[in-house]
């Protein structure tokens, strides 16, 4: 089993690639969602401005 983590000597490589895979994959899925939350939040107060300007309340 050890032989195995070791990778041949190569360990240092394949697990610093597949640990910058990892990172990566993760970046892919939480990016989006964050972008999404940030332009919800955007419209919201877009919203609630306009509704503010339309009854005239400061």
């Amino acid at each position: 089993m050890s032989q195995f983590f070791a990778m041949g000597g190569y360990a240092l490589y394949v697990w610093s690639a597949y640990a910058l895979a990892f990172v990566v994959v993760v970046w892919q899925l939480v990016a989006p969602w964050r972008c999404e939350r940030r332009i919800l939040r955007r419209i919201a107060r877009a919203q609630q401005r306009r509704g503010r300007d339309e009854s005239g309340t400061p």
